[in-house]
């Protein structure tokens, strides 16, 4: 499954400590993802591989209580790419088997 979508970067806020930045997937897609993919991994996590500008690379999308799917976004990327919060990202996921 290959699906596309845009985003607001966002801080999350549960540890003042560090910095993890995630984007929220559509909860329409995070829906149809649930409904397709039956391998989880810890914390519910589903493997995707992402593109974003000219950055790949893979990793997990993890659920929140909202029902929706959130992408971490990892430093190497947000330099790369130049993002910062609050920024509007568009990336593309190839949702991964086992």
């Amino acid at each position: 499954m290959i699906v596309e979508f845009e985003g607001e970067m966002f801080r999350w806020e549960a540890r003042l400590d560090s910095d993890w930045y995630f984007v929220a997937l559509p909860l329409e897609l995070s829906d149809d993802i649930r409904e397709t993919q039956t391998y989880r991994r810890g914390f519910g996590g589903v493997r995707v591989e992402v593109e974003i500008g000219g950055s790949a690379w893979r990793t997990s999308i993890f659920p929140q209580a909202g029902g929706e799917y959130v992408l971490p976004l990892k430093r190497a990327v947000r330099d790369a790419e130049g993002i910062e919060p609050g920024e509007v990202v568009r990336a593309r996921l190839t949702v991964l088997g086992a």
